[in-house]
């Protein structure tokens, strides 16, 4: 089947908004016309405003890295979905293992973001990933089980459509080391049949890999069927390396 292929970048806790400018007008240089591949860019927050005037490239969009679940109140230093699109955004990553376990969300908060920014007409970029010991005990088919069931609990067919998965083996992530193809592909199969059993169309989900991609492992990453793109981040911080990445489409 012939899904619809993302180049998407986190920047996490990088990058002023003047920075980022720089970085969007130099990427903008290259050639970017590949339109069967999307590219998703998710500074932070601060920085959406600034990019989003700047950019004339369709196959660019802009993400959040995060937002709440409520969409306005007394939640001193949190962004609303609404926030959000008003700064340019049309995506946003939620469940990031960053966003799990260090500052501690659970499955039913994630929920509830996802249900938030379907809403406010976000597209959730909605991550999953087992830990070393679940992967060593032989436990990463429950947790993904469990990552999925509960995130997407009473999500309906329709609004799944607009949700775009994120495999980022927690292991993986910022260590330099990376899944094997085989262990990519078997998590990638593991995660449609298990959509498929929550009544989803899963042949035609994209789910990227994320966990250490670099332009060296791209080429060979995206050789993978179930790949569908990556979701990238301290590559994603250099304009050549991520073009670089781009180009192994």
């Amino acid at each position: 089947m012939d899904r619809k292929k993302y180049c998407a970048a986190n920047w996490k806790m990088n990058k002023t908004p003047h920075d980022s400018v720089e970085y969007i007008l130099e990427f903008q240089k290259k050639a970017l016309d590949n339109h069967k591949v999307q590219i998703v860019i998710c500074p932070p927050a601060v920085s959406l405003t600034a990019m989003i005037s700047e950019i004339h490239r369709n196959t660019i969009e802009l993400g959040g890295q995060n937002m709440h679940f409520e969409n306005n109140g007394a939640f001193t230093g949190e962004i609303s979905a609404d926030m959000l699109v008003s700064s340019g955004a049309k995506w946003v990553i939620l469940g990031h293992s960053e966003r799990r376990h260090v500052f501690g969300e659970s499955d039913e908060m994630i929920n509830q973001k996802i249900k938030q920014a379907l809403q406010s007409n976000l597209k959730p970029i909605f991550c999953v990933g087992e830990k070393i010991e679940d992967r060593e005990s032989g436990n990463t088919g429950q947790v993904l089980a469990a990552q999925l069931t509960l995130g997407l609990k009473d999500i309906s067919e329709n609004d799944f459509q607009n949700i775009v998965i994120a495999y980022e083996p927690v292991w993986a992530i910022g260590t330099g080391l990376t899944a094997t193809t085989t262990q990519v592909d078997d998590a990638h199969s593991v995660i449609r049949e298990l959509l498929s059993k929550q009544g989803y169309e899963s042949e035609s989900t994209s789910i990227l890999y994320g966990g250490s991609v670099k332009s060296d492992n791209a080429g060979e990453l995206n050789s993978i069927n179930g790949v569908d793109g990556f979701l990238i981040g301290g590559a994603a911080l250099n304009v050549e390396e991520y073009y670089k990445i781009y180009q192994s489409f």
